[in-house]
Parts: C-alpha cells; structure tokens; sequence
C-alpha cells in the first residue's frame, strides 16, 4: 500500500518540473543575447564618428585658410556684403557683355591655358572666372585694393569650387604682381591711378622679362559708356606713358573694341 501512494506523488514532482522548465526555457522575448553574442565595446562606434573623421581627411573637405588674414586683413572690418552688392551687380550686368566682349577679348589673346596671369583691378571678377576656364593649368591671381571685392572673389571661388584663382590685396602705389606671372591684364584701372608713372615703375619692376601686358582703356569722346572724358587718358598719351616706363607696343587693336583700346606691350 505505502510503495502506491509514493509513486503517484514522484510521478507528479517530474511532470512539475518539466512543464515549468519548458516554460523558462522557451520564452525568450525579454532575454538578452549571450555575451559572446555581443561586439566588443572597442568595435561599437556611432556612425557619424566615422564619417566625420572621412570627411575631415578627405582632399575634397581641404581646411578653410582665409586669405585675406594672411595678408593682414581683418574681414570684421570690413563692410558687409550688402554694402558691395550694388557696385557687383553694377559690373556684372548683363548689357556689359554687348560693348566688353569679355570672351572675345581672351579669345584674341590667343592663350595656351598654361599662363599665369595677373587680373589686376579685377573688381568683381568679371574677367577673373572667365580667366580661370581659359586656363585649365595655369593660375589667377586677382589683385584689388579693395578687400570686399577680394571677399567676393573668394568666396564665389570657393563656393563653385574653382581651385586656379587666388586674390590679392595691393595698394594705390603697388600693384603687387607675383614674379612668376607671364601676363598682366589692366582693364579700365590706369585712369583710376593717382600716381601713374610710379605706379607703371613699379609694374616693371615687379614683373619677368617677356612677360605681357594687356591695357584697356577708354577711347576718348563722347560715348555711351565709360568715365568722364576729364578723366580718361588720350591714346598716344597713353602709350607714351607705358613705354616710357620699360615696355614696347607689341599690337594695337583699337577697332575691336567699340568704346576701348585695346593694347598689347612686352617687357624687353
């Protein structure tokens, strides 16, 4: 009788212990992983780490050197933008085009695209970008007195990503020519200087022998564009003052021009 009521009672203990063990062992909604499951902690990184590390070593996200600091400009003291929006759009406008024929004036200076060139006075940039796709391997350098046309050529450079043009900040007296430019381009400048004849000493002075030089000015008269004839330089005087100052006339083009000259002098 007592080996009967004893193995009913076993026989209930094992069948407990199986369906409760079953339970823990198939619910698994709220169990973590095993822990050799798991990353090491060295080898979890966020995402954007590692991207922001590849954009900061990439050749396309180069460090930003603002120019015009190095040349001892604060850009704080500048005026704002707004300030030089008007005299930008004044030179950029679009009927320029019809009488500056800016194209076909770099196109009639029959240009490699290796040269450097010096675009000096050159404002907003109207010639400058139009000099850097003429010159798949050479080099621009803008040059200005005026750091908030400088700013924006900076800034229009960097922004469509034209990597062959650098600016310049030069003086009234100097026009601070890097000695490896094989051309300077003046366009509408030598009536805006006070002091000519030093300011052409200087021009000399600075650049290789060889190297070219590009006027344009003003033809004198009455004419729809252009400065106030007080003010604009007659041609033989004008190339009286050139030459006298160490450079010869290689080519006159006085036709191609409507309202300008456009002459071409070498430094012997």
């Amino acid at each position: 009788m007592k080996n009967n009521y004893i193995s009913p009672f076993i026989l209930f203990l094992v069948l407990m212990t199986l369906v409760f063990g079953c339970s823990g062992s198939s619910d698994t909604t709220n169990q973590s992983p095993p822990l050799s499951s798991k990353l090491p902690s060295e080898e979890i990184k966020p995402a954007f780490n590692q991207s922001s590390q590849q954009d900061s070593s990439s050749s396309l996200n180069p460090p930003i050197d603002c120019p015009l600091r190095k040349q001892g400009i604060n850009p704080h003291d500048m005026k704002p933008f707004a300030d030089t929006q008007k005299y930008i759009d004044f030179l950029e406008r679009s009927d320029r085009a019809i009488w500056q024929k800016p194209d076909a004036v770099i196109q009639e200076m029959h240009l490699s695209g290796t040269e450097k060139i010096a675009d000096v006075g050159a404002g907003s940039g109207y010639f400058t970008f139009r000099f850097s796709q003429a010159l798949p391997q050479g080099k621009v350098y803008a040059i200005d007195i005026e750091p908030e046309m400088l700013r924006h050529i900076h800034h229009k450079a960097m922004t469509e990503g034209v990597n062959n043009v650098e600016v310049i900040k030069s003086t009234p007296d100097d026009p601070k020519i890097p000695a490896e430019v094989d051309l300077v381009f003046v366009c509408d400048v030598i009536h805006h200087v006070k002091n000519q004849k030093m300011w052409l000493q200087q021009l000399s002075r600075q650049m290789k022998r060889g190297a070219h030089v590009v006027v344009i000015e003003f033809k004198e008269g009455d004419l729809p564009e252009g400065p106030p004839a007080s003010v604009k330089i007659p041609k033989k005087k004008l190339i009286a003052l050139i030459t006298e100052n160490n450079f010869k006339l290689e080519t006159e083009k006085s036709a191609f021009l409507p309202y300008q000259e456009f002459l071409i002098f070498i430094k012997p």
